[in-house]
């Protein structure tokens, strides 16, 4: 009888500790899964976009005349790498400065999270703050490089440089705070899931304002003609569209921001397709035009055009079918085609296409989301305007103080004997004769 008496206190002594350890023990995969997953797709899809500064710098680098490719890798790997470091310095935490007036908060250094931080003290609902920060930069340093092809070979490597640290470190981060940081455009209802806009666009409003300003490289438009400057090697043009194609699938698929559910894993197989099927038909459209407007395919059309495609498809491409990625993806093609030669009317020399490519085929990704997607077109359109207002005067207001100041275009001299050698003092292909 007595041992009955202290049964309850025994059994209790027992239990109890042990419930307690199973109360502090690691939370199982449900809770963490999906924050390891997410973490797991912005590290990949970042590898794959961070690949893209590759695609930029071969795609440049055949485009260009073989007297200029030096440089155009310089400045590529000079504003990933000036991209990274103001990203960190003051860009990511103005993009996303968390609770701010909607048009402009000013944030400061990127703080990554602890050593070995420990499941209570991360943020299990997203992702780990390195692979978010990865993953955000590396599409900054896409947009810096659309600027750095239009404005090829006449222009001085500083002066661009510095331009970069305005665009990347401050202009970039302060729209896009207004989408995808939770600005007025978001609150509005506009929507760009990858950055048809906020990235393409952005950088086409700024390589647009730098070539108008430094204006046409030498003979380009010669007794009312446009005289042709073929690039130095179509074979490394090719190669980077090919680069830029596969780095495209971590840009829009990374997007889905989120890997923690069937679904969300579902979704980005779905972004991987439309993607694809987008890039195919900017390129078959712009091959089957160009044989029926000029007699002949014209290779450099056909890679802007699968080119044009992804960028199309990059405000959505998660709702539409194969068919609808399919069809925003030709008009893409059909928009190169016919507003490269658009440009030449007016003077403006694009000497890679990324005028056509970035803005002209970004706006109409964006005007295509209400299509599959949400928004009006009215609101739609409010965004595109918002963005090219804005970046497009301020980048005139920084090239203008560049001319004013430093200058920003080689003299004639260094412009004919290639700016490899006037800036540099080395050519990329020293065995045969400039081109």
């Amino acid at each position: 009888m007595q041992l009955k008496k202290f049964l309850p206190a025994l059994t209790a002594a027992v239990v109890l500790p042990g419930m307690a350890l199973a109360q502090d023990a690691a939370p199982g995969f449900d809770e963490i899964g999906p924050y390891i997953m997410t973490t797991l797709l912005f590290c990949m899809a970042g590898f794959l976009v961070f690949f893209m500064a590759a695609g930029f710098a071969m795609l440049e680098g055949g485009l260009v005349r073989s007297k200029n490719v030096t440089m155009q890798m310089t400045k590529n790997i000079g504003l990933f790498s000036i991209a990274a470091i103001m990203y960190w310095l003051v860009g990511f935490n103005t993009m996303y400065p968390g609770d701010f007036n909607g048009f402009f908060a000013l944030g400061g250094q990127t703080v990554l999270d602890p050593v070995g931080v420990a499941a209570a003290d991360a943020a299990l609902d997203y992702a780990s703050v390195g692979s978010d920060f990865f993953f955000q930069l590396v599409f900054v340093a896409a947009t810096a490089s659309i600027v750095s092809g239009a404005v090829a070979e006449r222009i001085k490597l500083w002066p661009f440089l510095i331009f970069v640290v305005v665009l990347t470190g401050f202009m970039y981060p302060i729209s896009g705070s207004w989408q995808w940081g939770g600005g007025w455009l978001s609150n509005r209802g506009f929507s760009d899931f990858a950055g048809s806009t906020v990235v393409h666009s952005v950088g086409g409003w700024a390589a647009l304002a730098g070539a108008i300003v430094l204006g046409p490289r030498l003979g380009k438009y010669k007794d009312g003609k446009v005289n042709p400057m073929p690039g130095s090697n179509l074979a490394l043009a090719t190669l980077g569209t090919f680069i830029l194609w596969l780095g495209w699938f971590g840009f829009n698929g990374g997007s889905q921001l989120a890997m923690g559910t069937v679904g969300d894993v579902s979704d980005v197989s779905r972004i991987f397709a439309n993607t694809n099927m987008a890039a195919a038909a900017g390129a078959v459209t712009a091959l089957i035009l160009t044989q029926m407007v000029y007699g002949k395919p014209d290779l450099t059309m056909v890679l802007n055009g699968a080119l044009a495609g992804l960028v199309a498809i990059t405000a959505e491409p998660l709702a539409p079918t194969l068919f609808g990625a399919l069809w925003i993806g030709a008009i893409g093609g059909v928009i190169v085609v016919f507003t490269v030669p658009l440009l030449d009317k007016f003077k403006i020399d694009d000497v890679v296409g990324a005028i056509p490519v970035h803005l002209f085929a970004g706006i109409w990704g964006t005007i295509a989301v209400v299509f599959y997607g949400e928004a009006s077109l009215m609101t739609q359109l409010t965004g595109i305007i918002a963005y090219g207002v804005f970046t497009f005067v301020a980048s005139l207001v920084v090239w203008f103080i560049l001319k004013a100041t430093m200058g920003i275009r080689v003299s004639e001299e260094a412009e004919v004997n290639g700016l490899d050698v006037e800036e540099l003092g080395m050519e990329a292909y020293p065995e045969f004769t400039k081109g």
